[in-house]
Order: structure tokens, then C-alpha cells, then sequence
């Protein structure tokens, strides 16, 4: 039994309200939620419902935001007007507490394995924002000492540098952790000496064994000139990987395991890519040790992590009351989980891309920095998304629309208009010898394109489809014609008046020249060959609309052949 039609009029209402709200084509499961509050009576019917959420939403995928809020205006203008008038929930990032204005030093810390991901990109922006409210000091930090399971990749160095560059960002220091080992080594001695860290020659099994049941390792107690002893000979190379490992005393009793005697220094025969580095160590810090030395040495204020990461912080402490250390003030926040992509792990991506399953780490598909600039996204609609986004403790899902939506305000008033016709099909235009076809730049804007064209032009196989022998259409800019024809596509040509189109109700559809520019769009959903104006042409590196089509980035420009990176629509 089909939908009521009243019924299926508030779920149009009510999908367009989602829609104009967000900018972005709606979340079904949101409208669901809302729909069932409204009407209840369509509890039982969810898949009715969800499939009709589904065809409104496919529908507004084929319009502009500024068509959906007309529409809205038209059908339900209490619903607009209930968006207007809504408070918005507290955006932004909130004020660092204990920050004094010039005395802030805060890091960004990534391991170069890869390049930058949009996750990733939440930790370069909020910590480069909160430093630049406070006049401090901004660090990139390599934390670059696993040269096994996240082995660094030299080229990534370089990218973190690009694209903090891209983000207008220019880090006050870099600093490569690898470089440091010297201090690690000295730091390391001196919690020796003072009976704070000892060399435990249990294997990984046994110590866990002792560990969950609050038993200390038979090497604790060692004395320190003893441990200082072993400590030598683990940088001399005389003990096997795994042989030894570096403990940091702390409360064998702890209720939380994760804190009890944890490991500082592990043997690692295995070079670095670092050609500096190389194979001239083989004594390697664990992370927890290299970034509770490095904060101390950086002089860090403040420290934004994970709350997955709030273990890392409690076994830092140690060292630092064992030192007389200050540590930094901590803020913690959750996970954010891109819902387009996914569990996409770094190492997995890499992968990948050596099997060939993707081009290189700015393949559309990707969820790298790296991916999304090649597509067109503006660094400060990223800026934006993330920042709006706060430090919180709640796990975040967001969708790519959202970062869409903050791109489309930057990127439309600014990006030319192009027809594109996907999946091109020929139609010949009796009555009308060719010429010169003038379309605006912009919309409702003087500057005008002129498009040289022959009697013979494309359109998308859809379009073509839902034509029919004596129904008339309007060809944008083009002119008015009737379809005479459908095999071979053909039609006459009526004028090039508005008004007609008007008169008649014309559906108004894009075209492109038969001779055009042959363009590819290559994007994260697939890629789309077809024909496009030669204006395209001038557009290289720039984020145009290829209209009833979407934003997208011109890569390259080849003679006759284009290829564009596919933004959002």
C-alpha cells in the first residue's frame, strides 16, 4: 500500500528542512528519527519511509542549496522560518584554561609514516588557532623513533611542512625526535641512577603474567650501578631484540595495569630512513618516554590528545615527579569518525597504493589533506569544519557533507560556470547555423562566456531520455528548440527567447559544443567522462561548476583532453 500523500508531503517537508539546515544532501536516519516523532502511525512502515526519504534526497542531489530553500519557502515557510530563528549551539574553540597571552608553547605531534589525513588535520588546526589567540610559540614535532611498525617515510616530513603551508600555517620550530637521542640516553641515566627505571630481562609474556597479578618483575630491585651496568651494555649491542627493555618504575599495585612499571627503551636492530640516522642506534625509545622528554624540553603549555590517550599522560607523570618536572596542562578529546570512509588505517592506505588499488595518496578516494586539495577543498572551509567542531570528550561522526557545505560558501561566488556533458549524446539543431552562444560567468552577473558552437551539440544521455518527438526544451544560453527526432537525435529551432521558454513551460537543460574539450572527472563515487565548453581551458588549478553537475578542480589541461578532480556538488 502506497504512502498517503499528506504523508509523504511532511517527509518532503521535513527532508527539505534537513537540507537547507545543513547545506547537504540529508542523512536519512535524521529525517527518519523525525518523521516517526511526527507521525507515528508510520512506525510500522520504516522501509516505505526510508524509501521515500531516499527519492527526495536523490531528487535534491540534482538541485542547487539555493533551489532547496526556495522550494522549502514555497511548501512549509514555517519550516524556514524555524531555522532562521533557531539559537545556534555554542561553535568554536573555547579558552585554554591557565593560558597567558604570549606564554603559551603548544605542539602538534604526528608520526611521518604518511601523509596528513582530515583527522589529522583537526590536531594542525586547533593547536595552530589556540597559539595564534594567545601570541604563543607553535611546534611541529616528529615523533619519528618507531622505525619498525609506523616506519617513517622521508617524503612525509615534507608534506606535513606543505600542507601546515596550505593552511597558512608556518610552524615557530620543527623538530625531529630522532634527532634527539643523545638526551633521551642522558635522561634516561639519570632515573637510573636515581633507582626510577631499571633493565628487565623478562620476556613479554612473563612480565605480563606478573604485571596482572601486582607481582614485580625479579629484576626491580636491582641495584642502580648494576642497572647502570646492563643499561651500557644494551647500547653496546651486547643483548638480542627483546632481551632487554628499559622499565620505569611506578606502583607494581596499581589498580590500572597500563600504569604498572611500563617500558621506556627497547632493543631495535633495525636502520632508520633517515640517512643521518641510519643504523647508529639501536637502543629506541617507546613513545610514551620520547614525547613526556620532548614536552619538558619544548616547554609545552598545553597538550591536546585523544581521550584514548589519557593512559599516556598518567605513566608521564612519573618522570615528571621523579625529575621535578611541571607537566603540561592536558585537554582531551574524542574520536572523529569521517562516516564516507570508514576504518582506513595509514599503513593500510600504503599498502594500497603499492598494489595498486589507488594512484598515490592524493587519489579522490583517499581521506588524505593531500586528496581533498587536489579536489578543490579551500583550506579555510577546513579551518572552519574544524574548528566549529571544539575540543570535546564526545565521540564525533560527521559526514564529508559537512566540510562540503562549508566549501560550496567559499568556492561558489567565487568559481566560474562551465558546461560539462557527462556520458554525451549528439543532437543536430535544424533551423540554426551555428554560432556564438554568450552564458554568465556567474549567475545574475554581467560577465558573460561566449561559447562558439556548429549545428550539432551534446547533452547527457539523461536528458536525452526524457525527451520526446514535439516536446519542447530550452538549451541553456542556446536557445529553444523541438524535438523532432530521437533516432537519429534531432530538432528545430524555435528562438532564443526567455519568454517562449516561459510561455511553454520549457524544461531547461546544459549542452556542449560536439567539438569540445574532451573531460575527464575523476572523483571519490567514480569517474565520469563526456565533453565540456572550450572555456575550460583557462581554468587550470582553479575550482569551477560544471552546472546541473557540480564543483570541481581542473587538474590538467592536455591539448584537447582535460582531467578534473570532482569536489562535491
Amino acid at each position: 500500500m502506497a504512502l498517503d500523500p499528506e504523508d509523504l508531503l511532511t517527509i518532503e517537508k521535513y527532508t527539505l528542512q534537513n537540507a537547507v539546515k545543513y547545506e547537504a544532501i540529508p542523512q536519512e536516519k535524521a529525517v527518519l528519527g523525525k518523521i516517526m516523532g511526527i507521525l507515528p502511525h508510520l512506525r510500522t512502515r520504516v522501509p516505505e519511509v526510508t524509501e521515500a526519504i531516499k527519492e527526495i534526497s536523490g531528487n535534491l542531489s540534482k538541485t542547487t542549496p539555493e533551489e532547496w530553500q526556495q522550494k522549502l519557502s514555497e511548501i512549509a515557510p514555517e519550516l524556514l522560518e524555524e531555522i532562521s530563528v533557531k539559537k545556534e549551539p555554542e561553535k568554536g574553540l573555547k579558552a585554554l584554561p591557565n593560558a597567558e597571552k604570549g606564554k603559551v608553547v603548544m605542539r602538534f605531534a604526528p608520526n611521518p609514516n604518511g601523509p596528513p589525513t582530515i583527522g589529522s588535520s583537526r590536531g594542525m588546526i586547533v593547536n595552530s588557532e589556540y597559539v595564534k589567540m594567545y601570541d604563543g610559540k607553535f611546534i611541529l614535532r616528529f615523533d619519528d623513533t618507531d622505525p619498525d611498525q609506523k616506519r617513517p617515510m622521508l617524503e612525509a616530513y615534507d608534506w606535513y611542512v606543505d600542507d601546515f603551508k596550505w593552511l597558512g600555517v608556518v610552524p615557530d620550530q620543527i623538530v625531529k625526535a630522532s634527532d634527539r637521542f643523545d638526551k633521551y640516553y642522558e635522561i634516561a641515566e639519570e632515573l637510573i641512577e636515581k633507582d626510577h627505571a631499571y633493565v628487565c630481562f623478562c620476556d613479554g609474556e612473563t612480565f605480563k603474567s606478573l604485571k596482572d597479578k601486582k607481582q614485580a618483575c625479579p629484576h626491580r630491585d636491582t641495584p642502580p650501578e648494576d642497572n647502570m651496568a646492563y643499561w651500557k651494555k644494551m647500547l653496546a649491542g651486547d643483548y638480542e631484540e627483546r632481551e632487554a627493555v628499559l622499565r620505569i618504575k611506578t606502583d607494581i599495585s596499581h589498580k590500572d595495569p597500563a600504569l604498572r612499571d611500563w617500558g621506556a627503551f627497547r632493543i631495535l636492530k633495525k636502520d632508520h630512513p633517515r640517512p643521518e640516522i641510519g643504523n647508529k642506534y639501536i637502543v629506541w625509545p617507546l613513545l610514551d618516554f620520547e614525547g613526556a622528554i620532548e614536552d619538558h624540553l619544548l616547554e609545552t603549555t598545553h597538550i591536546i590528545r585523544g581521550k584514548d590517550l589519557q593512559d599516556s599522560g598518567k605513566r608521564q607523570k612519573y618522570i615528571y615527579d621523579y625529575l621535578g618536572w611541571t607537566y603540561p596542562i592536558t585537554l582531551h578529546w574524542g574520536r572523529v569518525k569521517i562516516e564516507e570512509f570508514g576504518k582506513l588505517s595509514t599503513s593500510g592506505i600504503r599498502r594500497d597504493i603499492e598494489a595498486g588499488i589507488y594512484t598515490g595518496w592524493d587519489d579522490p578516494r583517499l581521506p588524505t589533506v593531500q586528496a581533498i586539495r587536489r579536489r578543490g577543498i579551500q583550506p579555510e572551509a577546513l579551518k572552519k569544519f574544524m574548528i566549529e567542531m571544539g575540543v570535546g570528550e564526545t565521540d564525533v561522526s560527521v559526514s564529508m557533507n559537512n566540510l562540503y557545505a562549508e566549501n560550496r560558501k567559499v568556492v561558489d561566488p567565487i568559481a566560474h560556470r562551465m558546461f560539462f556533458v557527462a556520458d554525451p549524446v549528439e543532437i543536430k539543431i535544424d533551423g540554426y547555423d551555428g554560432g556564438i552562444a554568450e552564458a554568465p560567468l556567474y549567475p545574475n552577473q554581467p560577465e558573460m562566456r561566449k561559447i562558439e558552437t556548429g549545428n550539432v551539440v551534446v547533452i547527457t544521455s539523461e536528458d536525452a531520455s526524457n525527451l520526446a518527438v514535439g516536446s519542447k526544451t530550452r538549451l541553456k544560453d542556446l536557445g529553444n528548440v523541438e524535438i523532432t527526432s530521437l533516432s537519429p537525435l534531432s530538432a528545430k529551432y524555435i528562438d532564443n527567447s526567455m519568454d517562449t521558454a516561459k510561455a511553454e513551460k520549457m524544461k531547461i537543460i546544459h549542452w556542449a559544443p560536439v567539438d569540445g574539450l574532451k573531460v575527464t572527472v575523476l572523483g571519490p563515487d567514480g569517474n565520469f567522462a563526456g565533453i565540456g565548453e572550450r572555456n575550460i581551458a583557462d581554468e587550470l588549478d582553479k575550482v569551477v561548476q560544471f552546472e546541473r553537475f557540480g564543483f570541481c578542480r581542473i587538474d590538467s589541461v592536455d591539448g584537447e583532453n582535460v582531467v578534473a578532480y570532482f569536489a562535491h556538488k
